[in-house]
């Protein structure tokens, strides 16, 4: 019998030693990422039905169609309001700036059958503001439920004598022309109709006055995270154009358009239009109702009273629909409060318009 067959000792150089050994290693390296790849999917797929299984049926603000945010103020926000005075004669609408940066306006009859406008600015840099005009006592209500910054250029008797009664926070043209205001002497219209502010010199005026910076109150309206629509909601009526008059002088009007769901706003069958953007002003909240008026008794110069504080009906209108609600302001410093069907109303988030008119004017909505 042979000697058995012995196999010959290959012996291995340095180089292919070292070879071999980084081989295994990056062998080893592969199973060990390749278990801890198959594993970690299966743990990103666990996590998954994990997410899928607890998702909110309605996800918050990425579902938010963009249209429906418009011009609207942080809801957190803690800082006061501006609520400036703005002149609505004709001769000085042409030259009316920075509205649609206001997240809330308000329209009140005045003396002569002319109107005012309240525009409440809110963590704006508005570059131009006005025409500033002066104050009318009633418009105090609507500053004090927003507490907010009042801003004018001079005051009715009445007006001066409540703004120092009510201690409302005010900033006056009359006092701080050159500083917190100054004149548009471009304009070809009389000199108390040139007169404009910025948010720069508001800002630094509140701050310099010392008044309070944060607010003691909600913001008035409530606003909805969700598209609001009324196309279903008892009483509704479609409201693609809305003209609400307020003396043989004044008549403001609004056209819905489907594409931006927004209206577009007219005074006197005339566009509204910014004097700065050269641009058409839009919002997507109208409030309206009616509330009487009367001439003070011996006021020279006609300017009226307002009686503002009660209740009373009027229309929520937004997204091409209105709905009757009813309103309720209980003093001149407590909040009007709006409700739909017995309910606090809630309204689209974007800007709003909020026309208080005449009970002797006419409102027609189609």
């Amino acid at each position: 019998m042979g000697k058995p067959r012995m196999h010959k000792l290959v012996k291995l150089s340095k180089k292919q030693i070292i070879v071999l050994v980084a081989s295994l290693v990056v062998l080893t390296a592969g199973c060990f990422g390749g278990y801890f790849l198959l594993n970690q999917k299966d743990d990103v797929k666990k996590e998954d039905k994990a997410v899928m299984e607890n998702k909110p049926e309605n996800p918050l603000p990425e579902e938010i169609v963009p249209e429906a945010k418009i011009n609207i103020v942080d809801v957190n926000s803690q800082s006061r309001p501006y609520a400036v005075m703005i002149n609505n004669i004709s001769t000085a609408r042409p030259y009316q700036s920075g509205l649609q940066d206001a997240y809330l306006i308000y329209e009140i009859i005045v003396e002569g059958g002319i109107t005012r406008y309240l525009a409440l600015f809110k963590d704006q840099d508005t570059a131009r503001i006005g025409s500033v005009r002066s104050a009318r006592h009633y418009y105090l209500d609507y500053v004090l439920e927003n507490d907010a910054y009042f801003v004018h250029w001079g005051w009715s008797d009445q007006a001066k004598s409540d703004i120092s009664t009510l201690g409302i926070d005010n900033i006056n043209g009359l006092t701080y022309e050159g500083k917190y205001f100054y004149r548009d002497n471009s304009l070809k219209v009389s000199s108390e109709h040139r007169g404009f502010t910025k948010m720069e010199m508001l800002k630094e005026a509140s701050k310099n006055l010392k008044y309070r910076s944060v607010t003691n109150k909600d913001l008035l309206l409530d606003y909805s995270l969700e598209e609001i629509n009324l196309e279903n909601e008892e009483g509704a009526i479609i409201a693609n154009n809305v003209s609400i008059k307020y003396s043989n002088s004044i008549t403001s009007s609004y056209k819905y358009d489907k594409e931006t769901k927004l209206y577009y706003r007219s005074v006197n069958n005339v566009a509204h239009t910014d004097y700065v953007t050269k641009k058409q002003y839009t919002f997507k909240n109208i409030i309206t109702y009616k509330v009487s008026n009367s001439t003070i008794k011996g006021d020279t110069k006609g300017r009226q009273n307002l009686n503002n504080i009660g209740k009373g009906s009027g229309y929520y209108i937004t997204n091409g629909y209105a709905v009757p609600i009813t309103w309720e302001k209980t003093s001149r410093s407590s909040q009007t409060k709006y409700y739909l069907n017995d309910k606090e109303l809630q309204v689209n988030d974007g800007n709003t318009f909020i026309q208080i008119q005449p009970t002797n004017q006419s409102l027609n909505i189609n």
